[in-house]
């Protein structure tokens, strides 16, 4: 008799790989990070993680793509908001705050390094990205239609110079010296957004 998978069972597992996997490749690279090292930090067997995994770059992926059901629900969440400045800076803000976990500055510095060697990675950052940047540039669009913002700037190419700014706090973040980069981003989005017509907030 066949045995029954047990579907919560297993993405229980896949999830216990996962957090573990992105403490293990912070601190100590993807290289320097092996199968049997995540399969003992999430309190599993050695062989376990290659049956939930088809290798160690599939765990890799897998913690950014975890990230993207909750980004989906936050953007649909602010993307028919009348305020469409104060939504635009909190999705911002949001994205930022994921600087203030203890792994990012560590799994940044290995995305950058993997993704010149997995385009299967690049591809779930890069559409990760875009769904971010339609929904900001919609934004803005409907705040321009509604007179929230002056008209006069390509949404789309202003979106993208906003998840600048998103990108600009981990790509700049201390591990030695963490900081909350939220402020930050909040103040230089309003200074962009202020010639569009938002009063600073």
């Amino acid at each position: 008799m066949a045995r029954t998978v047990d579907p919560n069972r297993v993405a229980e597992r896949r999830e216990a790989i996962v957090r573990a996997a992105g403490v293990l490749f912070a601190e100590h690279g993807y290289e320097g990070t092996t199968a049997a090292q995540i399969a003992r930090a999430a309190g599993l067997s050695s062989a376990s993680v290659f049956y939930y995994f088809a290798d160690k770059a599939a765990v890799f992926r897998a913690i950014f793509e975890s990230s993207i059901p909750e980004h989906a629900e936050m953007l649909a969440r602010h993307r028919d908001r009348e305020d469409c400045a104060a939504a635009i800076v909190d999705i911002a803000e949001t994205l930022a705050a994921e600087v203030l976990d203890p792994s990012a500055p560590g799994l940044m510095v290995e995305l950058l390094r993997r993704m010149d060697h997995d385009p299967a990675l690049t591809e779930i950052v890069l559409e990760d990205a875009r769904r971010s940047a339609e929904v900001i540039a919609e934004l803005l669009r409907r705040g321009m239609a509604d007179g929230q913002f002056e008209p006069g700037f390509a949404p789309e190419r202003f979106a993208r110079w906003i998840l600048a700014i998103v990108d600009a706090a981990f790509l700049n973040c201390d591990p030695a010296d963490p900081q909350d980069p939220r402020p930050l981003v909040r103040a230089t989005i309003c200074r962009l957004l202020c010639p569009l017509g938002m009063e600073a907030r």
